[in-house]
């Protein structure tokens, strides 16, 4: 009785084949990005309350940074990220209305800023990119204007500021 002999040329072909894929992938390199960190506008997207007046918003940026050293730790408190300090808010964002024809900062008894949590994964020494969302309340009953927009920068753990981007202008449905 004859024992059937694999196909000899088949198996070259998967061998060869799967060299080919081994060497490409680890050909492929991870994008380097500059260490400062570096945001883009994606979207604000107002959420409607049950009545139809705009409440809040969504707000989404994407962010890149080349150290990967975005984010705070709960107790990161101590200087330079003490309470009160200039670095406490990592995610720092203004408020402008439209008044006479030109965008204004307002000064609310509120604070939009927000702190990045951290993030830690055993390649982001090597750069990450990523979204962060945040919920905004975007419907400041003291105001007469209906047309807002916000403008947005990040700081990294070494300090480093971003870009400033600002939003398009958002009509705000204040009343039925």
């Amino acid at each position: 009785m004859k024992i059937p002999q694999p196909n000899i040329l088949w198996l070259k072909y998967i061998l060869l084949w799967a060299a080919i894929t081994l060497s490409l992938s680890s050909c492929i390199k991870h994008k380097v990005y500059p260490v400062i960190p570096h945001i883009e506008y994606k979207s604000l997207i107002k959420i409607p309350t049950s009545t139809g007046i705009d409440d809040k918003a969504d707000f989404t940026i994407t962010f890149t940074d080349g150290d990967g050293d975005i984010g705070l730790k709960i107790n990161d408190t101590l200087p330079p990220y003490n309470v009160n300090g200039d670095y406490y808010y990592n995610f720092l964002i203004h408020y402008f209305e439209l008044q006479n024809d030109s965008f204004v900062e307002v000064k609310l008894p509120f604070t939009f800023n927000a702190r990045i949590p951290y993030v830690k994964d055993k390649l982001t020494d090597r750069g990450i990119k990523g979204e962060i969302e945040i919920n905004l309340f975007i419907n400041n009953i003291n105001s007469s204007s209906d047309s807002i927009r916000f403008t947005a920068q990040i700081i990294d753990r070494a300090l480093h500021k971003s870009n400033i981007i600002t939003t398009p202008s958002i009509y705000i449905k204040k009343h039925l």
